[in-house]
């Protein structure tokens, strides 16, 4: 019996598992509509009361007190140098938990989790240069729908994260 037990807590596991499997949250900035594999989010809120920091990129906006956590946060379009824009009542801030740190990533507004599977992500189109080009990991393709997958590793990877990490150090 304890046999059968172990097995079906086994099976439990692996159907956890596979609820998140080709799931992506995805929002838009700008005029496109982007994706993060869902494992990374940890959660969505509102615009939040964000305190700057001196003498970080541009990009990286500040921190923010999520229930007693601070939280770097950085704002999705500056990292693209896309313009800036005025945050409003649809701006909303996707928490992300990355190899580096925890992070708060300001986007236009969040729209839907959508199930994409392995066979309608393409690579995404080789450039010679360019920040967006190494932000990317696929495009998902959902009915008539392009979605940019972002690879939320790169996207704080580089000598930014330098600046998330020590922003994470000095508020842990």
């Amino acid at each position: 019996m304890r046999a059968q037990e172990d097995y079906d807590m086994q099976d439990d596991i692996y159907e956890e598992e596979d609820t998140q499997k080709d799931k992506y949250l995805t929002f838009r900035l700008a005029p496109e509509d982007y994706a993060i594999d869902i494992q990374y989010v940890t959660e969505i809120v509102g615009i939040q009361p964000i305190t700057e920091v001196p003498d970080l990129e541009e990009f990286i906006k500040g921190v923010m007190n999520l229930r007693g956590k601070i939280v770097p946060v950085v704002d999705a379009r500056l990292r693209f140098h896309l313009a800036a824009k005025p945050y409003n009542d649809r701006t909303c801030i996707i928490v992300v938990n990355t190899e580096i740190a925890t992070v708060g990533l300001i986007v236009d507004e969040v729209s839907d989790v959508v199930t994409i599977p392995e066979t309608q992500i393409s690579d995404p189109p080789k450039t010679s240069k360019g920040s967006q080009g190494r932000f990317i990991q696929g495009i998902g393709k959902v009915g008539e729908q392009v979605k940019m997958i972002l690879n939320i590793q790169n996207l704080f990877s580089g000598s930014h994260n330098e600046a998330l990490e020590m922003l994470e150090e000095a508020v842990a």
